[in-house]
C-alpha cells in the first residue's frame, strides 16, 4: 500500500475533533485510508452505506450510534444518508458531556453541494474536514512508483496500480461512465448528464485553460449559466480545479477569469483518448498534461498553509502559480516540460510587479541549480524543499 500524505493530518484531526469528513471522488482511496487509521482505535465499527446490510443497522441510528460510544465509528458513503447528520449531532454533544470530546466518527463521502451544506448547518464546530486528492508523484515515488507511470496513469490506486497501461487505461474509461451513467444523476438529478459528459471531455482538451463559458455553452448548444453550474458540480466533486487569479492592485489589466484543470492526469488522458506514453508524448495536450500534474502535486504537498492563484496581465506578465500566505504573495512557480528551462521575460515581470521573493521553475530533470534573476530551477521531487524553504 502506497503511504498516503493525508494519514498524519487525518490523525491530528481525530485527535480535536468528534467528527472528521475525509472528502473525495470515488475511488480515491478514502476507504483504504480510514481502516489504516482505524486499526489504531479499539473495537472501531465500520459501516458502508452502500451495502443494504450495514443500511439496516441504522434502522434507528440514534439508538444505534450512541451504543457505540467509545468507539471509532466509519461511516463510508455517508452522502447516501444525509439525515444522519441532524443524528450525529445528538450523539455528539451527549457523548461531551460523558467526557468522550473526540474522535468519534470519521465520515466518507463526495464534497457534494448537498452533503457540505447540511454537515456545515447540523455539525459546526463539531466536524472538521480533510479533502483526499489521488496519489500525486511524490507519494508514488516513496514507493518506487516511477513519476512518468504516475503522470501517465493518474493517481487512482486501482488505475496507477495497474498490471498494464492498458488495464489501466480501461479502468479509467469505466470511471468515467460510472461517474456519468450513475455518480452524477445521484449528486444532480435533473442535470444533463450527455452534455456534462461533452464539457468534461472539452475541459480536459482545454486543461489549464482560462475558462469561457460562452465559448463552451456555444459548442454544447447551453446557456453559459449552465457551463458554469456543470464546472461547479466537477470542482465539488474533486473531478477538476478552479485555479483563481491573484488580484493586485497595480494598475494593471489583469485576467480576472478562473483557470481549469483536470486534477488527475490519468482521468484527462481517459477523457482525451490517450493510452500510453507515446501516445502522450505526441499528444497536443502533453504541455497543459505536465502543467496540471505540477500544479496539483504543488499544492497537494504545500497543503493548507498556503493559498494557491496564478497572475496574468494583459501585457503578457504570467505566473502559472503563485502559493500565497495570507494576502502576500510568498513563492511564484513557473512550469516548463524542457530539461533545459529558460525563464519566460512576462514571469520575471510578474514576479518584479508582485514583490515576490522566491520564484522557481519546475521541470523534468533531476538537478536545481540557478537561473539568471535569482530563479531557480527544480525538479518536481525537490519541491518540498522550496516549500520548507
Amino acid at each position: 500500500m502506497i503511504q498516503r500524505r493525508a494519514e498524519a493530518p487525518l490523525r491530528a484531526l481525530l485527535a480535536d475533533f468528534p467528527a472528521v469528513a475525509v472528502l473525495g471522488p470515488r475511488q480515491v482511496g478514502k476507504t483504504t485510508l480510514a481502516r489504516e487509521i482505524a486499526k489504531c482505535y479499539p473495537e472501531s465499527i465500520y459501516l458502508d452505506l452502500e451495502r443494504p446490510a450495514d443500511a439496516r443497522r441504522l434502522d434507528d441510528p440514534d439508538a444505534y450510534l450512541r451504543a457505540q460510544r467509545g468507539r471509532l465509528v466509519v461511516l463510508d458513503e455517508v452522502h447516501r444518508v444525509p439525515a444522519l447528520f441532524e443524528v450525529l449531532r445528538g450523539v455528539i454533544d451527549d457523548a461531551r458531556e460523558s467526557g468522550h470530546r473526540t474522535g468519534q466518527f470519521l465520515l466518507l463521502g463526495s464534497a457534494s453541494p448537498t452533503l457540505m451544506g447540511m454537515a456545515s448547518e447540523s455539525l459546526a464546530g463539531r466536524l472538521a474536514y480533510l479533502e483526499l486528492a489521488s496519489i500525486d508523484p511524490l507519494e508514488a515515488a516513496a514507493s518506487d512508483v516511477p513519476l512518468d507511470v504516475t503522470w501517465l496513469r493518474g493517481g487512482f490506486p486501482d488505475s496507477l496500480l495497474s498490471r498494464t497501461d492498458g488495464a489501466s487505461f480501461a479502468w479509467r474509461e469505466a470511471f468515467v461512465r460510472t461517474y456519468l451513467e450513475r455518480e452524477l444523476p445521484l449528486f444532480a438529478p435533473r442535470i444533463g448528464v450527455a452534455a456534462l459528459g461533452r464539457l468534461w471531455r472539452m475541459l480536459a482538451h482545454n486543461s489549464g485553460g482560462i475558462l469561457d463559458a460562452a465559448k463552451l455553452a456555444s459548442g454544447l448548444g447551453v446557456s453559459a449559466p449552465t457551463v458554469t453550474r456543470y464546472v461547479e458540480l466537477l470542482v465539488d466533486l474533486g473531478l477538476v480545479r478552479e485555479l483563481r487569479p491573484w488580484h493586485a492592485n497595480l494598475g494593471k489589466r489583469l485576467v480576472k477569469r478562473p483557470k481549469v484543470f483536470i486534477r488527475d492526469t490519468g482521468l484527462l488522458h481517459a477523457l482525451v483518448d490517450v493510452e500510453e506514453m507515446d501516445g502522450l508524448l505526441g499528444h497536443p495536450v502533453v504541455g497543459p498534461s505536465y502543467e496540471s500534474l505540477v500544479v496539483e502535486t504543488v499544492i497537494n504537498v504545500a497543503g493548507p498553509r498556503f493559498h494557491p492563484y496564478f497572475y496574468r496581465t494583459s501585457a503578457g506578465a504570467e505566473i502559472d502559480l503563485i502559493l500565497a500566505r495570507g494576502d502576500k504573495p510568498v513563492i511564484a512557480i513557473e512550469v516548463k516540460r524542457s530539461s533545459a528551462p529558460t525563464v519566460s521575460t512576462g514571469f520575471r515581470q510578474a514576479v518584479i510587479d508582485l514583490g515576490i521573493d522566491h520564484a522557481c521553475v519546475v521541470y523534468p530533470g533531476t538537478e536545481t541549480y540557478s537561473l539568471k534573476g535569482g530563479v531557480e530551477a527544480v525538479p518536481l521531487t525537490g519541491i518540498a524543499r522550496v516549500l520548507q524553504g
